[in-house]
């Protein structure tokens, strides 16, 4: 609906394929793990069609997702471009009326296509407009209006995930 709306060419590729195999050569690992595969196969795809046509990798990610490590580190976090990544998500929804996005796209609960039935405010144990509420607050340097539990899960997700922002650490090696 996006690609229609825009009037961009769109490609579907089938990674299920790829995907059980992938299972099947694997041991087995946790329920995450497993699916974080799709995004990382999702992540490889889109290389490949990129530089198939001398293309960029434009990602999706936003401020809260970003902020709070919401994306699987070398899969949808894996661009060359976030385009998005200083908007707030109500600022992306406002962006998507003004771009004639479809409405039962903007409205749609946002997943990431994990597990059947996954959305990503279930996962993240809070809803967006809360999020922005408390890094909007936090950016102005001010205490967030919402509850202390929101505002203390939102630290939590923002310290754990501070790997995802950042390249990973060189070793540093001494030369004599």
């Amino acid at each position: 609906m996006v690609a229609e709306a825009l009037h961009l060419k769109a490609a579907t590729v089938d990674l299920a394929p790829a995907f059980d195999a992938l299972m099947a050569a694997l041991p087995a690992g946790t329920d995450m793990a497993r699916a974080n595969i799709k995004p990382r196969l999702r992540m490889t795809t889109l290389y490949y069609l990129a530089q198939s046509n001398r293309a960029l990798v434009l990602g999706t990610g936003n401020k809260p997702e970003i902020t709070v490590g919401y994306f699987t580190k070398y899969g949808d976090g894996g661009v060359d471009l976030e385009p998005l990544g200083e908007l707030y998500k109500r600022d992306v929804r406002a962006l998507a009326r003004v771009l004639g996005i479809p409405e039962p796209v903007i409205t749609r609960a946002p997943t990431a296509g994990l597990w059947p039935g996954q959305t990503d405010e279930g996962e993240l144990g809070i809803t967006y407009d809360l999020l922005d509420t408390i890094l909007e607050a936090w950016e102005a340097g001010v205490d967030p209006d919402a509850p202390p539990e929101a505002v203390a899960r939102v630290r939590r997700m923002f310290i754990a995930s501070a790997h995802k922002r950042v390249m990973p650490p060189v070793f540093p090696v001494r030369r004599h």
